[in-house]
């Protein structure tokens, strides 16, 4: 891609908005952007990042195996949002057993983790902005926490529907439509459930009205009764 579409990705990131244009290439300068096709690894855990990577169109899964085989998945993230380096402060910790996957058809722009440090050090207003949406990651993780804790599958469910839609789905005569980057099995181990259970709940959901779904992506026909049934 040119120089020109890597910097109007950049500008167009909502973590520059407000910031000087000068700043903006400074960081064009600095990265690279690639497409990732759809199910193709951005890293794993066999060739460790030292990247922080902005995501510019699709959505990537982030996970990570544990010693008997299974995978936990960590997050699912949006365009808009970054991953990659961001999260690992400690220079000589073990690299995290984790890995990065494109769901569908990924853009993203990726800055060495030391020149985005000195960079920082340099601008506070984005020294800020990248604070602030730490802090925002990491209360999300802490309310998944406490969903695992506190609510059963169904309410789970519910609130990944919810949360869900939110993030990524499209709102046009009061339905949301979802395109579908996950399957029930990778729902199942985002919310702590099984697969079949999965299944059943969101069938439980259609015949309800609430839902529906198919291979191409999830239909929220009423969004505040899957509110009220997750809270």
């Amino acid at each position: 891609m040119s120089d020109r579409s890597k910097f109007w990705y950049l500008k167009n990131f909502n973590m520059f908005e407000g910031m000087d244009e000068s700043m903006v290439s400074t960081v064009s300068d600095m990265s690279s952007m690639n497409t990732v096709k759809p199910n193709q690894p951005i890293y794993l855990p066999d060739q460790p990042t030292r990247d922080l990577f902005f995501l510019k169109n699709g959505h990537v899964k982030i996970s990570r195996t544990t010693q008997d085989g299974n995978e936990v998945i960590l997050d699912i993230i949006g365009p808009g949002e970054l991953f990659g380096e961001l999260w690992r402060d400690d220079e000589d910790a073990t690299p995290p057993n984790e890995t990065a996957v494109a769901l569908d058809d990924v853009i993203i722009c990726s800055v060495r983790k030391e020149e985005f440090e000195m960079l920082l050090q340099k601008n506070p207003a984005l020294n800020f902005q990248l604070t602030k949406r730490i802090g925002l990651r990491l209360r999300k993780f802490e309310e998944r926490v406490t969903e695992l804790v506190f609510k059963d599958v169904k309410k789970r469910l519910a609130t990944f529907l919810v949360r869900y839609a939110s993030d990524f789905g499209k709102m046009k005569n009061g339905v949301i439509t979802i395109k579908m980057h996950l399957s029930h099995q990778e729902i199942a181990l985002l919310i702590g459930s099984a697969r079949q259970t999965v299944t059943t709940t969101l069938n439980e959901f259609r015949t309800l009205g609430l839902i529906d779904f198919s291979q191409k992506g999830i239909v929220v026909n009423n969004l505040e009764r899957l509110k009220k049934i997750s809270a």
